[in-house]
């Protein structure tokens, strides 16, 4: 990695920079590393490690780490509390503010990609949500499965449709209330979102893309194996005897906890559950990717690629050099 820089920017001129990519491309580990090189402070983009006591599923950077390189918004939620967009877009909001006041560059690192669109793009106004569709989607659901009811999302939406999977109940269920009290899909609701203005700066967005999607199925069967030695099962396990979470709660419906916590009930062999666990990590990694081409980004990076970390600082280096040049 390259010497630190000598870079400064007027507060008003910083940009916010986006480090994006789906699961298992070490962003966290690139994030640690830039920050070391340059003037950034981190801000987690994740909806997993908003929760305490959720540490190993969710690959969250250890204690040392976090005291050496903070990380805003980790562990600001118990596992029974719910963490929505809209939260975490005014958290956001004020992290970037504070980070800016000391004349440093927010950094924001993770693979919730929702939460990136809600902080560039703004909120719409969502319609309240409402019990009388909600039970109706729900004997719906109990006669055909919700498959059935995302095949029926897919010809009213297709854009929400591809980017929920087919047994994701409550991303189904509120796009399908949302367009049945609305007559609008969730796309477009969405898409009237307010601008967040000029207020915020500009973004520089970065994509961790990988070229190599079996290099990507291989990696993320071996860091869940490794997750399951470092004792994940146990991790869960403990949240299961809390007594107080359900399997339908945001918090255990990650990647991970939902299919270990089918185990613990009795639903399937550790086996199987392993192995679910594991495509559907597969899975969520090819959503995020198709979510992030979507995107229109400043830069992409293959993750994988032997000199990633020289490619990525040569680039910041370029680009902040040249906005400190133009003050």
């Amino acid at each position: 990695m390259p010497r630190k820089p000598d870079i400064s920017i007027a507060g008003a001129r910083k940009p916010a920079i986006l480090l994006m990519g789906p699961t298992a491309t070490g962003k966290t580990e690139l994030a640690l590393r830039l920050a070391e090189i340059f003037p950034v402070e981190l801000i987690s983009v994740d909806s997993a490690l908003v929760y305490r006591g959720m540490d190993i599923g969710t690959a969250k950077p250890s204690p040392r780490l976090l005291a050496r390189v903070p990380h805003r918004l980790v562990d600001i939620r118990d596992p029974g509390e719910r963490y929505s967009a809209g939260e975490f877009r005014r958290d956001a909001l004020a992290a970037i503010s504070e980070i800016r006041s000391r004349q440093h560059i927010p950094l924001l690192v993770g693979g919730t990609l929702l939460y990136f669109r809600a902080l560039t793009r703004g909120l719409a106004q969502m319609p309240a949500p409402n019990p009388e569709i909600r039970a109706r989607l729900d004997q719906e659901a109990g006669r055909a499965g919700w498959p059935a009811l995302h095949q029926r999302l897919e010809a009213l939406d297709p854009k929400a449709a591809a980017r929920i999977h087919p047994n994701d109940a409550q991303r189904i269920q509120r796009a399908l209330e949302v367009h049945a009290q609305t007559g609008m899909s969730l796309s477009e609701v969405q898409a009237q979102g307010s601008n967040p203005g000029a207020s915020l700066g500009d973004f520089l967005r970065i994509g961790l893309l990988p070229k190599d999607r079996i290099k990507l199925n291989k990696i993320v069967e071996k860091r869940f194996n490794a997750m399951m030695e470092k004792g994940f099962l146990n991790e869960v396990r403990a949240l299961f005897e809390r007594g107080d979470l359900q399997p339908e709660m945001p918090a255990m419906r990650a990647v991970g906890y939902r299919q270990l916590w089918q185990h613990l009930t009795g639903e399937c062999d550790l086996e199987e559950a392993c192995r679910r666990a594991v495509v559907a990590t597969r899975r969520l990694a090819k959503r995020q990717m198709t979510w992030l081409r979507s995107e229109t980004l400043d830069a992409v990076f293959d993750p994988y690629a032997p000199a990633l970390d020289t490619q990525v600082s040569d680039f910041l280096a370029d680009y902040l050099g040249r906005r400190a040049g133009s003050l």
